[in-house]
């Protein structure tokens, strides 16, 4: 047997078993993820009939930069959520759009001296705007361009309140304050909640409350509403079982300031600012030996518009393939280290398999299956018969987390959309996860190229149309 040939064996066994455990991991989540969103819905009901007045202050805070187009409509729902102590600010990272005037107008914001003490870095101040006499307070605050990690850092410096939101100015929040908040409340070791992000395209908001919902008619959006539903029910639901989730959106999360500012803010030389921080939240918690806890919370919804152009979705997952790359090699101490627990000996494992290396293992072991066939070693109905099961299996988890989400909230869809969700989930797993590897996998063969650059996405007025403007 030629090198080639063994060596073609061995990756091609190697890739049958990867298929076959990620699989069995997935299908093992999503299972945990629908028991788990059962019983938490019974749970939900019953504090429902409890209603408490204990509050928990909350600061939000919204980085922008070039928003104009989404900031007042997330300010507006901001300002709708029925929640008792909390403020409003917006760090305007250096935009150079009207962003800042949109808000100033809108809202009638006056500028004020306003001194920051700086405990996590951040660049400079260029001014402060605050509204006067309103229910609930709302600052902007103008600085220099330093990137998103270091416009939470600001917000943070500013913020008034133990505990801060970290969201999108593209994202608006479904009245969900008192669902994300509930979890320090239940447990003050808490430091960290996520909260659940869905697709805002084809959703009507309406003061930061979802009127209507139907499938998007963008056919990339679609994909993700199908991607998203998995995930957050998948591995957010798993790994909150044993304190493991290394990621929380940064469209949506509650953390506790002190603890944050102690562990050093947001790294702002990262594109992963979001799961960097959880990851160094967990570090400085174990080695600090805390007490703490960091939650999933799947009753607190956030809807938050999904790229609707292929060139979009690219950057997007380019972006966030690299933002993973660099969180798991600045804190690769964790890696099976079981000073971390399941930490460093499971989640970390995990990532670095199924989400660093799949994209890579997914393409190569494609390639592979095809130089088997072209050397005649590869039992073909076998390899078909095989590789279809996986898809059609993958297909149906997503059928299955993405009906769970829908009558688990309720949400009404027109008929016609339950037809296309099925189809929706199967296209997913026949052709999208392969696209979208091949995105992941350009992120970190051109590393040098996009670790320090963003890109633009489209953005639109929520509940207009499809086609956005450059943001």
């Amino acid at each position: 047997m030629s090198f080639l040939e063994t060596l073609t064996q061995g990756v091609n066994s190697f890739f049958l078993l990867y298929m076959l455990a990620y699989s069995s991991v997935l299908f093992l989540s999503v299972i945990v993820g629908v028991a788990q969103i059962a019983r938490r819905s019974e749970l939900i009901e019953m504090r429902n009939s409890f209603r408490h007045e204990y509050y928990v202050p909350i600061t939000i805070i919204v980085p922008a930069h070039n928003e104009e187009l989404t900031v007042v409509d997330t300010v507006l729902s901001l300002l709708s959520q029925n929640y008792r102590l909390y403020e409003i600010i917006v760090v305007d990272d250096g935009s150079t759009d009207g962003t800042a005037q949109r808000l100033i107008e809108h809202f009638q914001m006056e500028c004020v001296q306003r001194p920051i003490r700086r405990r996590v870095p951040c660049k400079e101040v260029v001014s402060v705007f605050e509204t006067q006499g309103q229910k609930v307070p709302l600052t902007l605050i103008q600085k220099q361009n330093g990137g998103k990690a270091d416009a939470l850092n600001m917000g943070i410096n500013a913020s008034k309140y133990p505990y801060f939101i970290a969201m999108d100015a593209d994202s608006v929040l479904d009245d969900a304050l008192e669902a994300i908040a509930k979890y320090v409340l239940e447990d003050d070791r808490t430091v960290a909640v996520g909260g659940l992000v869905r697709i805002a395209n084809g959703a009507v908001l309406k003061n930061g409350k979802l009127v209507s919902y139907r499938l998007p008619k963008n056919l990339w959006a679609m994909l993700q509403v199908m991607e998203y539903d998995r995930s957050f029910l998948a591995s957010r639901m798993f790994f909150d079982l044993f304190n493991g989730n290394l990621i929380i959106s940064g469209a949506f999360g509650l953390f506790k300031k002190e603890t944050v500012i102690q562990a050093g803010g947001y790294d702002t030389n990262t594109m992963g600012e979001d799961m960097e921080l959880v990851i160094r939240l967990h570090e400085y918690c174990r080695a600090s030996r805390l007490p703490y806890s960091i939650k999933y919370a799947s009753d607190a919804v956030c809807w938050s518009q999904a790229p609707s152009t292929l060139g979009d979705l690219r950057k997007q997952r380019r972006r966030w393939h690299i933002g993973m790359f660099q969180s798991i090699a600045k804190h690769r101490s964790l890696i099976l280290n079981p000073k971390f627990g399941p930490v460093g000996t499971f989640s970390f494992l995990y990532y670095i398999l199924f989400e660093l290396l799949s994209p890579l293992i997914q393409i190569v072991g494609l390639a592979f299956v095809g130089v088997a066939y072209y050397l005649g070693m590869v039992n073909v109905p076998f390899m078909l018969a095989y590789y279809l099961w996986s898809l059609l299996f993958g297909a149906v988890l997503s059928i299955a987390a993405f009906f769970t989400r829908v009558f688990t909230f309720r949400t009404k869809l027109p008929k016609g959309d339950y037809l296309k969700a099925v189809l929706v989930c199967i296209l997913e797993n026949f052709g999208y996860r392969q696209l979208i590897a091949l995105f992941s996998l350009s992120g970190i063969i051109g590393y040098r190229k996009y670790s320090k650059n963003w890109g633009r996405i489209q953005r639109t007025r929520f509940g207009g149309d499809e086609k956005g403007a450059s943001a």
